[in-house]
């Protein structure tokens, strides 16, 4: 096989400013109040059941029909306060657009999603007077481990509760994966840190970055220091493929590339390969192959080990990648791989069939030429803090109840890192609502009224 072709710059400014420019540009007002119009305003609306936040979908497609965007905004982030990234991100034709009953008499629903964006964007775009205020304050304190989707939703919704509360994070910037682990081309114009600075802007959140738990604060110590701890951490590692050579140069993970992709400031400096696998089959695997093809990649290839169709990511991703030019191949599963030079060359895959649900070789083998080779088969939780052992774990995830409660009466989760979820931001979101509210009960904090959204989290 040839040297390994891996380099920068493969394209001119202009494509990389095409490339990575917004992929789903927003509706203009004219369509949204066309869009609007569509809704049939169902009461008891199944697209509302099918969102994990509860959003009250019809009442804020009402109100852009009405022109109150403002309206339209806060029936969306009361229920959701990251509304404006998972407009962008939130697999809605497998949720609410699934669900939609335009569906019955038409082939398409209501375009949730966009009109999400649309509102919310707006709202953005001139706030004026804050939407949300604090209740008074409680004296409590509560420790945020992890400034993800799920850490950030606990913090605002404690804040708005009247606790204070400080939110410890490893990385440089708050955000997770809405930070570092989406494709550039969904969240354009630092979309994820604005979102981010409105939130906290509510008050009495302490936000401390650069703190690792089990590095630079312990479990133990917050449970002690504070009245409750929330733990989002997400998935911190990734899964390994178990072959030979797995370290070599050329292999790396997807999660990873991303990453580095989200924080560059020049797409000219990313070498990428003339050769790209990617194995695996969910969304981050759609993104790091897109993005590969954006970076100038010529032949990217995603292979799967099973049919197409029972892919993790949507049928919208997967056509997606497609129209990028990824070629997908399933039924096979990684061998060996090939460096002779001490860089990855090539892959070598064995083909299998699904025998009584398990899978089982077929003989044939094939092999193609790569530069690059990337991970995207999964992550596990990292257990960096002695503490984190003693917390009861089901299916390599802390386990929690339907409130987020873990086994350590202080001590409640949510987000990817716990057990029975979809590995959605939109569903972190609401695990991080729910869990504050379950805290401020479990505080003993008297509250008038029912001024919050229903709260809803399946049990595991």
């Amino acid at each position: 096989m040839p040297g390994p072709d891996v380099k920068a710059g493969r394209l001119s400014a202009d494509q990389y400013r095409q490339n990575f420019g917004d992929a789903h540009p927003p509706l203009t007002p004219v369509q949204a109040l066309i869009e609007a119009e569509r809704c049939y305003y169902c009461y008891d609306a199944p697209c509302v059941a099918a969102c994990p936040t509860g959003i009250d979908i019809p009442s804020f497609v009402r109100r852009i029909g009405e022109k109150n965007l403002r309206g339209a905004a806060r029936a969306i982030l009361e229920a959701n306060v990251f509304g404006g990234m998972c407009a962008r991100v939130c697999p809605t034709e497998v949720l609410c657009e699934q669900a939609c009953v335009r569906n019955t008499n038409e082939d398409k629903p209501v375009e949730i999603g966009l009109l999400q964006r649309h509102a919310t964007d707006a709202y953005f775009a001139a706030p004026g007077a804050p939407m949300f205020t604090r209740a008074a304050p409680t004296g409590r304190r509560i420790a945020v481990v992890g400034a993800g989707p799920a850490g950030l939703a606990c913090a605002h919704r404690a804040a708005m509760l009247g606790h204070e509360v400080t939110v410890f994070e490893a990385l440089p910037k708050p955000g997770g994966l809405n930070e570092y682990g989406l494709a550039t081309y969904k969240t354009t114009d630092d979309f994820a840190q604005k979102e981010i600075a409105w939130l906290l802007s509510i008050g009495g959140i302490e936000l401390r970055c650069g703190q690792a738990l089990g590095e630079h604060v312990m479990l133990a110590d917050l449970e002690m220091q504070y009245d409750a701890v929330f733990i989002g951490l997400g998935l911190g590692g990734v899964n390994a493929l178990g072959l030979a050579g797995e370290h070599t140069a050329g292999v790396g993970n997807a999660v990873g590339f991303i990453a580095g992709l989200r924080q560059t400031s020049d797409y000219a400096t990313l070498p990428v390969g003339r050769r790209v696998v990617v194995i695996g089959g969910g969304m981050t695997a759609i993104d790091a192959a897109v993005q590969s093809r954006k970076l100038g990649a010529e032949e990217v290839t995603i292979v799967y080990r099973r049919d197409m169709s029972l892919m993790p990511a949507s049928t919208c991703e997967r056509e997606w990648a497609q129209l990028n030019g990824v070629t997908i191949r399933t039924w096979s599963v990684l061998k060996s791989l090939d460096a002779p030079d001490g860089h990855v060359a090539g892959a070598t895959f064995v083909g299998v069939q699904d025998v009584g649900g398990k899978l089982e070789s077929t003989g044939r083998h094939w092999t193609i030429a790569a530069d690059t080779l990337l991970k995207a088969i999964g992550q596990t939780l990292v257990l960096v803090d002695p503490m984190l052992t003693t917390l009861a774990v089901r299916g390599g995830r802390i386990e929690v109840d339907a409130e987020g409660r873990t086994s350590h009466t202080k001590v409640w989760a949510g987000g990817d890192c716990t057990h029975g979820g979809q590995d959605l931001t939109v569903e972190a979101v609401e695990h991080g609502k729910i869990a504050a509210h379950s805290i401020d009960r479990a505080l003993g904090i008297a509250r008038e009224g029912k001024p919050f959204t229903r709260l809803r989290r399946a049990a595991a």
